[in-house]
């Protein structure tokens, strides 16, 4: 027997993110932008590296305040890619690398 909430498919629907809060990081350890998203109640952690924002703007300055400038610049496409790989499915984290971009 299957439970409800066993279900994958019926979670499919339902992953869905916002991203409201306008915050972003440089993390030079994970040499990636940190940013939140919001499923309901729930906050995840996501992470564009740094290799993925080259990809999308090549002429960036790699330091931090470069790639915060690129996250910035391409805030709306970012949250797009990060869209796209939270509805793969549910993680404690979620980084979007080159090969989402």
């Amino acid at each position: 027997m299957t439970w409800p909430w066993q279900r994958r498919d019926s979670n499919a629907a339902n992953l869905t993110v916002s991203f409201p809060n306008h915050s972003r990081s440089y993390d030079p350890t994970r040499r990636a932008v940190h940013f939140w998203g919001h499923d309901r109640s729930m906050e995840s952690s996501f992470f564009v590296t740094a290799d993925a924002l080259k990809q999308i703007e090549p002429n960036l300055q790699s330091d931090s305040a470069g790639f915060l400038r690129a996250f910035d610049v391409n805030r709306e496409r970012i949250y797009a890619i990060a869209a796209k790989v939270y509805a793969r499915g549910r993680k404690g984290s979620y980084e979007l690398n080159v090969a989402d971009v």
